[in-house]
């Protein structure tokens, strides 16, 4: 049986591939949230995932969820709920609040992973200029968003919420928008779900995505609290 090894603060991390498949790909345990580990983790295709509790888990599945921004599947319901424009889409203005409601135990679960530890964490790396939100408001509410961390051109996301129907879907729209107008190669979703799927992710092996990942997170970062400038009939 496989042993997790557990990282201390020095200790680097594990060769992605070596997290094995049965596991789910569980790579390691320990060492801290601190930006540079955070950093580092990501850049090599690793995250954070673990409950109240319990040790930092490290991850690096295979397969793994990727969003090609180009294979984005907007729906013609969504399609026709952007045309509307009732709403407004805001970027960065409210990071906290957003990883918050994210962290608001969905129906049958009994607690969340994004525990208190991780919003600090996250905080410092918006702080930085690495995490963002993007925040759906509806008369003046926050109603819906996502947040996640940016590296030269690659995007990881961490989670998402909605208090309306769309209100996730249309800060997604809004950022895949973005991210094909700064020329993002890849959106990691992570884990498989019948939702991402619906959306145009799709599972690719954890050998192409860590391909592909080292030639993005190497391109120019879009630095600093971001806005956004896009059209969504481009």
């Amino acid at each position: 049986m496989r042993m997790v090894p557990w990282l201390t603060l020095h200790t680097p991390f594990p060769a992605p591939g070596s997290a094995p498949v049965a596991a789910n790909g569980l790579l390691a345990a320990g060492a801290d949230l601190s930006p540079e580990r955070l950093l580092a983790a990501y850049r090599q295709g690793i995250f954070p995932w673990f409950g109240p509790g319990e040790p930092i888990l490290w991850w690096s599945p295979d397969p793994r969820m990727v969003l090609f921004p180009d294979e984005f599947k907007l729906s013609r319901s969504l399609a026709k709920r952007l045309r509307r424009r009732d709403y407004e889409v805001r970027v960065d203005t409210a990071f906290e609040a957003v990883m918050r409601a994210c962290a608001e135990p969905r129906p049958g679960q009994r607690a969340s992973w994004i525990v208190p530890e991780m919003i600090e964490a996250y905080g410092q790396l918006h702080t930085l200029g690495y995490a963002h939100s993007v925040e759906t408001w509806l008369a003046g509410e926050l109603v819906g968003g996502l947040y996640g961390v940016s590296i030269g051109r690659m995007f990881y996301g961490e989670s998402m919420f909605t208090r309306v129907s769309d209100g996730s879907k249309i800060a997604f729209a809004h950022l895949v928008a973005q991210l094909r107008r700064w020329e993002f190669g890849l959106i990691d979703c992570q884990m498989e779900t019948r939702h991402l799927a619906s959306l145009g992710a799709r599972p690719i092996a954890r050998r192409e995505f860590m391909s592909r990942l080292a030639l993005l997170v190497n391109l120019p970062n879009v630095p600093g609290l971001w806005r956004f400038d896009h059209d969504l009939t481009d």
